[in-house]
């Protein structure tokens, strides 16, 4: 008997009717689209005549190709593709103009397979790429000036790029768990003291007497280490960032 090739697994067909029941309405009153957890493998064609919807979760499938025509899908603000098997995105996701959330976490994207057009997604304020095997951030994410949230745990990273770093609404970003090279004893002090001074945001006037002396004291302990430490090998500042790196949570459904 003559051995076939083998065939990956045969996913779920989702029928249009199939797709109008799984619509749902938003507590904002918008229209998603939720096929998650459906076990399909190829994205449905059929879900084009749908491509008025506001949002599209087809999250935790077996999904390798995200299609050209995804641009379609002009209304989309909301769009979560994680936990599937994307190991590249299309250049046309950069239409999707309306875009403020985008969920791409726990697939096989690499550097090379972030388009470019990523860039051009002017209105997102989350992007989750964790979960991946990205070993470099493209210097254009820096693009995105409406960015607030930012998932690269889990990836290959060992640097971030000035442009994401400095982002001017950048609230939280997540580099967990990353190879960044390992810092000094008294490069890890220096980083901790400035993250704790990045938190004292209020008026010395304001503070009780022995909480204004431990910000004193914390900030002689600075000053007298910027003396002792190069400057070269100090570790970059997330100066824009609101609050202190790697806050976000760990689990992927949290950031959701």
């Amino acid at each position: 008997m003559a051995k076939g090739k083998a065939k990956g697994p045969k996913g779920k067909k989702i029928t249009l009717k199939v797709a109008k029941n799984s619509i749902k309405i938003t507590f904002d009153g918008k229209r998603r689209l939720d096929l998650s957890k459906m076990g399909i493998t190829t994205f449905p064609k059929c879900i084009l005549k749908l491509a008025d919807v506001d949002e599209l979760d087809l999250s935790r499938n077996m999904i390798k190709k995200i299609p050209d025509f995804i641009e379609k899908f002009q209304n989309l603000r909301w769009l979560d593709l994680h936990s599937n098997q994307i190991d590249k995105l299309p250049e046309t996701i950069g239409m999707l103009q309306n875009l403020f959330y985008l969920n791409i976490c726990n697939n096989k994207l690499t550097t090379k397979s972030l388009p470019v057009e990523l860039s051009q997604l002017k209105n997102l304020r989350t992007l989750n790429l964790g979960l991946n095997q990205i070993d470099n951030l493209p210097t254009t994410l820096g693009a995105l000036k409406e960015l607030q949230d930012v998932g690269l745990f889990d990836n290959y990273l060992t640097t971030i790029p000035n442009s994401v770093a400095k982002l001017p609404k950048l609230k939280k970003m997540n580099v967990k768990r990353n190879p960044f090279p390992q810092l000094t004893e008294e490069e890890l002090l220096i980083d901790t003291i400035k993250r704790i001074e990045a938190l004292y945001l209020v008026d010395e006037k304001d503070l009780c007497g022995p909480c204004l002396k431990k910000c004193q004291e914390e900030r002689d302990k600075l000053n007298k280490l910027k003396n002792v430490v190069p400057t070269s090998l100090r570790k970059p500042n997330f100066s824009s960032l609101m609050t202190p790196n790697s806050t976000a949570k760990d689990n992927q459904a949290e950031w959701r």
